[in-house]
């Protein structure tokens, strides 16, 4: 098991970083620069609306079926919510906290640094979440196609033995090691912004 879990944990969290370095600056970018967002933006609507396991062809035939089709599908996954959290969450900055560090002379650089990212930073948590459970999604799919390890194999490989148990199993590790570093994400997420007001029920 344990070699099952590493493959899949190494091609989710390869993906997932990369997805964060990329998505998390263009979504700052296209929210904060009206000429950025004016070029990008089309651009990036037309390939959002696009699941990611639809990739798998396309990545099988420009990368062949070692890692790199793997990592880029998860990729996919995790990139459109870290996108377009960054660039919601910059647009919903509150006027106010703009206006008030304008009046204490504060310039266009540190507004978006001090200021609007800041106040983005709660949405850009909730896009990690959620590019990182459609990681797993995608490393499922990626797995069964082409891989002889990774848990996505090993529910696969169930299937075919009539293995119910093993199903099960790969489906359970599945839900804990998400949960795990979902947790991991929440505890960074208080860390980094203490300020968030959390919802009360």
């Amino acid at each position: 098991l344990y070699g099952h879990i590493w493959a899949s944990l190494v091609r989710v969290l390869s993906a997932f970083a990369v997805a964060t370095l990329v998505g998390i600056p263009l979504g700052l970018l296209m929210g904060w620069n009206k000429k950025f967002e004016a070029v990008v933006k089309p651009i990036f609507e037309i390939f959002r609306p696009i699941p990611p396991i639809a990739w798998i062809p396309l990545a099988i035939l420009w990368f062949g079926i070692d890692e790199t089709p793997k990592i880029f599908i998860c990729f996919i996954g995790a990139f459109v919510p870290a996108v377009m959290n960054a660039y919601t969450g910059i647009r919903f900055t509150e006027p106010m906290l703009l206006d008030a560090a304008r009046m204490l002379g504060g310039n266009r650089r540190q507004l978006f640094t001090e200021v609007a990212i800041p106040s983005a930073m709660p949405a850009i948590f909730a896009g990690l979440q959620n590019g990182l459970s459609l990681s797993w999604m995608c490393v499922l799919a990626a797995e069964m196609v082409g891989a002889q390890e990774g848990i996505g194999y090993l529910i696969l490989l169930g299937m075919d033995m009539s293995n119910p148990a093993m199903i099960i199993t790969g489906m359970l590790l599945i839900g804990a090691i998400g949960a795990g570093i979902a947790m991991l994400l929440r505890y960074a997420e208080k860390r980094i912004c203490p300020w968030k007001r959390e919802i009360s029920m």
